[in-house]
């Protein structure tokens, strides 16, 4: 996640989610931003919604109006906008900046696993998705979330919800794919699929996790018109 990035498209369509999930703070949310810096691209420019609200802005009102304050001025594009605004109810975050080195890295996962121990889900959103061939550790790993690190979170007892951009290839074989990985990181796991235009929201559900939070996740699947969330259930049968 970047500050660049706060009230585009993806936002909103993120934010609805985790506002699904919580159930108004039942569940508790807790969000590791996995921060990185700005990169002087245009990415986070897709914020042609705001202005077409007749479209947008029923699917979630009261998010809509927060994002196009903090849109309307380039010093409210922060994340600390949201999390001041009370978007997410009861959500705790984890705001600090991701290095690319390993030990640095390691550390950020301890702090990041100490300050959201209360949450009942962690919302991990890095700026590509789960890892790739990149090796932890060089270069724009921090853009990654490695499946080890799913692991350990999942293994604490965390039901977990986590950021993925499409690749570039057919997006059934990628989704399979990405599942595949999951299903071995966390295992016993159910699976749901929040898919939009450019992204896909994978939720881990621990098994030990309370029934509400299941109950939570087929509500959001029929929460909105698919073109703007779609979610699913993948019966492990399927898979």
């Amino acid at each position: 996640m970047k500050h660049q990035y706060v009230g585009d498209i993806n936002d909103y369509r993120k934010y609805a989610l985790l506002r699904a999930l919580s159930a108004d703070g039942m569940n508790r949310i807790g969000v590791c931003w996995m921060l990185t810096p700005s990169d002087g691209s245009s990415d986070g420019r897709k914020l042609a919604y705001l202005q077409q609200a007749d479209c947008y802005r029923h699917f979630d009102p009261a998010l809509f109006d927060i994002l196009a304050h903090a849109a309307a001025e380039p010093d409210r594009r922060r994340l600390q906008t949201i999390e001041h605004s009370g978007t997410i109810s009861e959500a705790c975050y984890f705001n600090d900046l991701l290095p690319d080195e390993r030990i640095g890295r390691a550390e950020f996962m301890e702090r990041c696993s100490t300050q959201l121990r209360k949450a009942d889900l962690v919302f991990f959103d890095p700026d590509n998705g789960l890892e790739v061939s990149l090796p932890k550790g060089r270069k724009n790993s921090s853009k990654y979330l490695y499946l080890d690190e799913v692991a350990a979170f999942y293994e604490d007892g965390k039901s977990l919800l986590v950021y993925q951009h499409f690749a570039r290839i057919e997006r059934s074989t990628f989704m399979a794919q990405r599942t595949k990985q999951l299903r071995s990181a966390a295992n016993g796991s159910a699976i749901w699929t929040f898919t939009t235009a450019h992204v896909v929201f994978f939720l881990l559900v621990h098994p030990e996790s309370p029934a509400r939070f299941a109950i939570s996740a087929m509500q959001a699947c029929n929460k909105w018109d698919p073109a703007f969330i779609r979610g699913e259930y993948l019966p492990l049968a399927d898979n």
